[in-house]
């Protein structure tokens, strides 16, 4: 089969097409024939190897990743697809489903056939949803569901989402109305009206503003972009909070993938009260592109790869 390896790390270069065997399933797994994956900020990270030892579990993944080049050649964190064959005892999917998912640290998504647990956070794809938008949305709805939930968002009235126009704060914004929040997203002048389209009550933008206005405070704030990044507003940001509030980044720890927060999104999908936000398209042959794209740090929402076309 075609897979893209990553045999080193360093620029989106390392990257390339190569064939490699097909995974026969376990037992317990399922084989799922590819149809889309997305390049994310960690599959930018984790080909470029940038995890400072300062970050809270930078050395833990540094040694789960490989210190010297990737354990896994096989990048990619998220998939979807249709099984095409599944193990001996699997018994929560069967062959021809359509689902879609993340493999975290299994990575193994650039490649036209990946094999995963049929108990990994894997769903159902719903009809209605293309596999491109499944692609698109698994990575940012899992992260930020994990990191609101952290967070308490059921009980949050007022959130403040920084960098509300990536994946995971595109996910999140939607996410924090689905729960009832009142939502203040902070992004650039460029993303102004996706974060509004998105539900956002009101917007900061960072390229004019270095404060938040007087007298507001937020029950939870939740930094979607990460602590590598700071500014006088995200500072301004972590100090408007409640006499309970809280704020939450994603590095803080390392995120669980939960199948229920798929499940949510599903719901949420096929009522029309969730959108799958993409950049870019690409296609497999394009992946170094695609990476290149990633890393300037300017993307809207997810940047999507496809194998090939959807009938």
């Amino acid at each position: 089969m075609r897979a893209i390896v990553c045999e080193k790390y360093g620029p989106p270069e390392v990257l390339r097409v190569a064939q490699v065997a097909k995974p026969i399933p376990g037992k317990h797994q399922i084989c799922v024939k590819v149809q889309a994956t997305a390049v994310t900020t960690s599959d930018s990270r984790i080909r470029a190897f940038r995890f400072p030892l300062w970050h809270p579990v930078g050395l833990m993944i540094r040694i789960v990743i490989g210190i010297r080049k990737p354990r896994r050649p096989i990048l990619g964190l998220v998939f979807s697809g249709e099984i095409e064959s599944v193990g001996e005892c699997v018994t929560r999917f069967q062959t021809g489903d359509q689902i879609y998912g993340m493999t975290g640290v299994n990575f193994g998504t650039y490649a036209e056939y990946v094999c995963l647990s049929e108990r990994g956070c894997s769903a159902k794809k719903p009809q209605e949803v293309s596999h491109t938008d499944a692609a698109a949305v698994a990575y940012g709805a899992l992260l930020a569901g994990f990191f609101l939930q952290k967070g308490k968002i059921q009980d949050r009235k007022k959130v403040l989402i920084y960098g509300a126009s990536g994946a995971i704060g595109t996910a999140a914004v939607q996410l924090a109305k689905h729960f009832g929040a009142d939502v203040t997203g902070v992004c650039s002048t460029t993303n102004l009206e996706l974060v509004k389209t998105l539900g956002a009550n009101s917007i900061i933008d960072y390229t004019k503003e270095d404060s938040i206005p007087s007298g507001e405070c937020f029950d939870l704030v939740f930094d979607a972009v990460g602590k590598d990044k700071s500014s006088k507003l995200k500072v301004a940001c972590k100090k408007a909070l409640t006499q309970s509030g809280r704020y939450i980044s994603v590095d803080d720890g390392v995120p669980q993938s939960r199948v229920e927060n798929l499940e949510l999104v599903n719901e949420l999908l096929v009522k029309g009260d969730y959108k799958a936000v993409i950049d870019k398209h690409y296609y497999f042959d394009q992946i170094v592109e695609a990476h290149r794209y990633v890393d300037t740090g300017h993307k809207k929402g997810n940047v999507v790869i496809t194998l090939q076309k959807e009938e």
